[in-house]
């Protein structure tokens, strides 16, 4: 994984709305670097075909003052959700190291959705941001729950402390980590709590929330050199209170 996705981990955040970013805008060489980048991504998952199209955000249903949307597509296959999450989170800490600003827009529709027999999943609404204090100055002031809410047992020091800091839809940080000697990840809902998403779509949004947080888990063993192999465990999207996603083995 590229090892400056952790040190982007800190200075990113979610532009809710482009205001006062500067004018800059992205070149056409930035985004031939962009779609380059991704095709050379990691995926959670192999076997499933996925794909980026960037797009004028006014040619979408986003308003947030990007200059682009970024859509992603994917086939949909056993755990294709939770890819294009993993996928995701790589090409948002990557537009970051470009001082590009990032939106994950859930909501967002497009006229285009199949791209090359694959379905549209999500977007980004993506722009340059000229001034580089516009980023996150001091992330552990952003509003998270504690480690103690996502984790249960020994806390790994640079990754128990940092890896609650994906982003998810409606901020629901929908996981929890175990640690009896391997950690199991869970994709978590709390009873009764679903934030502002509508009742049925909290299982599709949550599996991909549950992939970046798989992603963010990756950088952070692997900036703090733990060896580690992942297994991983398929979700339906069931409404149970923890539905487990991947188990950390560790390396002796």
């Amino acid at each position: 994984m590229n090892t400056l996705f952790y040190e982007m981990i800190f200075k990113r955040k979610s532009f809710h709305i482009f205001r006062n970013v500067g004018d800059e805008s992205i070149g056409e060489d930035e985004l031939y670097d962009i779609q380059n980048a991704y095709s050379g991504f990691i995926p959670l998952i192999r076997g499933i075909r996925t794909a980026i199209r960037i797009i004028p955000e006014d040619q979408t249903t986003c308003r947030r003052g990007g200059e682009y949307c970024i859509l992603l597509y994917s086939e949909k296959k056993d755990g294709y959700l939770q890819n294009i999450g993993y996928l995701g989170a790589q090409l948002d800490l990557y537009l970051v190291s470009r001082n590009i600003g990032t939106l994950w827009f859930g909501i967002g529709k497009t006229k285009e959705e199949s791209f090359e027999g694959m379905d549209f999943i999500i977007m980004f609404s993506v722009r340059k941001i000229s001034d580089g204090s516009k980023f996150r100055k001091d992330m552990f002031r952003s509003k998270r729950k504690s480690i103690e809410e996502i984790w249960e047992g020994e806390q790994i020091l640079g990754v128990s402390d940092i890896v609650r800091f994906a982003p998810s839809a409606c901020n629901t940080q929908p996981w929890l980590v175990r640690n009896d000697g391997e950690l199991l990840v869970y994709r978590y809902r709390k009873p009764g709590k679903r934030g502002i998403m509508p009742a049925d779509m909290v299982p599709f949004y949550n599996r991909i929330d549950i992939g970046i947080f798989i992603c963010f888990m990756d950088i952070c063993l692997e900036h703090s050199g733990i060896g580690f192999e992942k297994t991983l465990y398929s979700d339906d999207g069931d409404d149970r209170e923890l539905v487990l996603n991947a188990k950390y083995t560790f390396d002796l």
